[in-house]
């Protein structure tokens, strides 16, 4: 069993490209969601097609699939961003541009700067009808929809009770609506 990971993912695919050399079978795996989608694979799977190995993927757990499949989502495109720039001005303008495509998009979010998201969200268009999932597929599983200041208020709620926990998987729609969920 080899670590891959971001911080020696380079590395690591040379040592698994040499075992794959040898006629040894390989399988990746992440611990935390698909490789490739905001986690490491996609040096590894590029540099193993490079070497002339055949790379197949196994169907597995995507929050950005998963997310989508309860937003209630009603966009006929959909970006995955994956995780945003953790500096204020990058961020924000980089939401501003999502926002500008007309498309939905995915973001993933730490339990650190979620409630960030959500203001800098709020400041830039609080009606956009966002489906947020905490904790996909584990014990506390929660999902949260609503208009971006609604789900805004609810997180500033639960950072006052320091009950924001967990990793965050954010849908918001590309479309503007005045979109309404019954909680």
């Amino acid at each position: 069993m080899l670590s891959c990971r971001a911080q020696n993912e380079e590395s690591s695919a040379r040592k698994i490209i040499a075992l794959l050399d040898e006629g040894k079978t390989v399988a990746y795996a992440s611990d935390a969601g698909t490789p490739a989608l905001s986690d490491p694979g996609s040096a590894l799977a590029r540099k193993a097609a490079e070497a002339g190995h055949e790379v197949i993927p196994i169907p597995g757990p995507s929050a950005f699939a998963a997310l989508l499949s309860v937003s209630g989502a009603w966009d006929k495109s959909v970006v995955f961003e994956g995780f945003l720039s953790p500096k204020g001005g990058r961020r924000r303008t980089r939401l501003k541009e999502l926002l500008e495509t007309g498309f939905g998009f995915v973001l993933f979010e730490s339990p650190f700067r979620v409630l960030k998201l959500f203001e800098d969200l709020a400041d830039l268009d609080n009606s956009r009808y966002v489906c947020v999932g905490r904790e996909m597929t584990k014990l506390h599983e929660e999902y949260l929809r609503g208009s971006v200041a609604e789900i805004c208020e609810i997180l500033r709620k639960k950072a006052e009770k320091s009950e924001i926990r967990g990793e965050f998987s954010v849908f918001i729609s590309g479309k503007k609506s005045n979109y309404r969920v019954n909680y």
